[in-house]
């Protein structure tokens, strides 16, 4: 095809384009004139829907309340029908079921709490004060089941559970609280290592989460001090009970003044007995019971503690105060000690127990008695001293024996070392300085004490020969007893080496007194022999021996002799080698004497006229009769 056939045909298609184009433009306006009109109608539709859509979000929002309602209404039904079912397990009482009856307490609680926070509803300041008054109900049933469960398994300890709870070294015997006899026994006791102590189970475990939550639930509805009431009331009665089953008494300083010593010290030793199983088991138990039930409420529970135990401790310490404040006398110091003893064995104990302030008064209390029963001891060490040198006995041991006094005193310082670990705290706590040296100054002050008047004691015999064999007796008996006991450690070698020649100084006096004159009619020294020209000393010296002379010897040796041998077998050296030994120190001396003068001069009487009358003994006679000397024997007839 040409070019101009070509330009002809794009000239007819564009002719057609401008042509579509006007169409559409025709078109376009008069849908822009449609449009125009619908716009005004839809606002006009606008205006017209705009009430009915306020009433359609008018009604969803009923309903979205009506819907909140209904459940806020089914919430409150919920919750009458829990107070319903919890009003129901309330009226039916803790018994049959404690644990539901508890649950519906706490049910209750939080309906009150619930209905509370929702005071808009209707009635529910009713709905509040019923179920309050249906709680203050529910605490008083609750109130009652806690006194009958605390009342009915608080049961007395017996005596025997208690003894069961005690190391087997320190349980009784035979008796409930026989005390030992034996100081080192009950001082081994005591310091045993392991030493365990078992308090007593007071109340059943499985009632104690019970009793816990009813406390619980008390103090929760504000009845702490109707808690407070019951458990002291109920635990303190019990508590006293137990121990008055024990044995413990409340005794007065008027009452222990008035027993017998044997009583007393009976009594005491029971005391030390029952403080230990007060402390260490019933007050033990009794605050770990404490602890158990009112666990969580301190202040409360500490205060609780305190006045059940209150009295109880009040009853113990006043016997240890009436015997600290009663007239002392020297046999109350080892029941002083061993009261004390207890006391500080015990003192950390009571001091944790009762630590709290709500104690105070108790604790302050044992110290104070701990440091009284001190002070009594200390001050009985001067009664005693001054006792034992006032001593006035005046009935005297006529055999010139060991005095009771003497043997009192040397044990009273033997069992001063038993007590040697007690003193030794006693004399650092209260005194100061080294407590060894303070041992030894009291006890060299009773021994100076009892030789003093030990002293005066000899001087009521007539016979000055006895007086010394009394002297050497218990002098003896002293220094043997002080090496024979941890005394000797004390005292030193220089102190028995001082007193035994104290002892042998006595001796020898005896021997010189009793024995001078009969030595001196046998003696050869100033006789002249047969045939001489010598003479008696002091005499003539040339005058010869007469057999009248000779005679006259050998009769005054027998006299003299035989009243020694009557009298001294009567006198008593009680200790068998100290006796052997004085007999053959006073042979060494007179046999020898006897035998030479017997040797020398026997002849001149044997070969005379009825020589048995003049030559009684032989001196094998004298060494047997000698062996009869010291015996005490009260029965020795003279020789005739």
């Amino acid at each position: 095809m040409g070019v101009p056939l070509a330009m002809d045909a794009l000239r007819g298609k564009a002719a057609l384009v401008r042509e579509s184009l006007q169409k559409s433009q025709t078109i376009t306006e008069s849908m822009v004139s449609i449009l125009g009109s619908f716009d005004h109608r839809l606002s006009s539709l606008e205006t017209a829907m705009r009430p009915t859509q306020i009433r359609t979000h008018s009604i969803r929002r009923a309903h979205e309340n009506i819907d909140k309602t209904l459940k806020a209404a089914e919430a409150i039904l919920t919750r009458f029908d829990l107070t319903r079912k919890a009003e129901a397990k309330i009226l039916r009482g803790p018994h049959e079921d404690l644990q539901g009856y508890l649950e519906a307490i706490d049910q209750l609680r939080s309906n009150i709490q619930y209905f509370n926070n929702h005071k808009s509803f209707k009635s529910t300041s009713g709905i509040i004060t019923h179920a309050n008054n249906l709680l203050t109900k529910a605490i008083s049933k609750l109130e009652d089941e806690f006194r009958n469960l605390l009342t009915n398994y608080s049961k007395v300890v017996e005596p025997e559970r208690l003894f069961d709870g005690l190391p087997d070294s320190l349980r009784p015997s035979a008796s409930p609280a026989k005390r030992s006899d034996n100081k080192k026994d009950f001082d081994n006791q005591k310091n045993l290592e392991n030493t365990v102590y078992t308090p007593p189970i007071l109340i059943p475990p499985r009632v104690l989460p019970l009793l816990r939550n009813l406390s619980q639930q008390m103090v929760q509805a504000g009845h702490q001090q109707q808690l407070f009431r019951i458990y002291r009331d109920t635990r303190a009665s019990v508590l006293e009970q137990s121990l008055r089953k024990l044995g413990v008494e409340r005794l007065s300083k008027d009452d222990v003044q008035k027993m017998q010593w044997e009583v007393l010290e009976a009594k005491i030793g029971n005391w030390i007995h029952y403080m230990r199983i007060a402390v260490k088991l019933l007050f033990a138990g009794e605050k770990k019971l404490c602890d158990q039930i009112l666990e969580g409420i301190d202040s409360f529970r500490d205060q609780c503690f305190a006045e059940i135990t209150a009295n109880s401790v009040s009853v113990l310490l006043s016997f240890g105060e009436a015997i600290a404040k009663s007239k002392r006398s020297p046999e109350k110091l080892f029941v002083l000690l061993d009261m004390y003893e207890i006391m500080r064995e015990l003192q950390s104990e009571i001091d944790n127990l009762f630590r709290t302030k709500n104690c105070t008064e108790m604790r302050e209390s044992a110290q104070s008695l701990t440091k009284r029963l001190a002070q009594t001891a200390q001050e009985t060490f001067g009664d005693f001293e001054e006792a034992v040198s006032k001593d006035a006995t005046k009935t005297a041991v006529l055999d010139g024996t060991v005095h009771p006094l003497t043997s009192y005193v040397i044990n009273y310082v033997k069992f001063l070392f038993d007590y040697k670990t007690t003193l030794e705290q006693l004399f650092q706590e209260f005194d100061g300085g080294d407590p060894n040296n303070q041992l030894k100054i009291l006890t060299k002050r009773f021994i100076e004490a009892l030789q003093a008047n030990l002293d005066g004691k000899s001087k009521q015999y007539k016979d000055p020969a006895l007086t010394q064999l009394f002297m050497m007796n218990n002098m003896h008996y002293i220094v043997r007893s002080v090496r024979r006991s941890e005394a000797k450690d004390l005292l030193g070698d220089d102190w028995v080496q001082i007193h035994r020649r104290i002892v042998q100084q006595h001796a020898n006096q005896y021997k010189r007194i009793s024995w001078a004159k009969v030595l001196q009619c046998v003696t050869i020294q100033g006789v002249a022999p047969p045939g001489g020209g010598g003479g008696i000393l002091g005499g003539d010296s040339g005058s010869g021996i007469s057999k009248a002379m000779v005679k006259d010897r050998f009769k005054n040796f027998n006299v003299q002799f035989e009243d020694l041998h009557m009298r001294q077998c009567q006198w008593n050296v009680p200790d068998s080698e100290l006796r052997e030994s004085l007999r053959l120190a006073v042979a060494e001396v007179l046999l020898p004497a006897y035998r030479s003068f017997h040797k020398r001069f026997g002849p001149m009487v044997e070969n005379g006229k009825a020589p048995n009358k003049f030559i009684k003994y032989k001196p094998e006679d004298l060494e047997r009769m000698l062996g009869e000397f010291f015996e005490g024997n009260t029965n020795v007839e003279q020789k005739r």
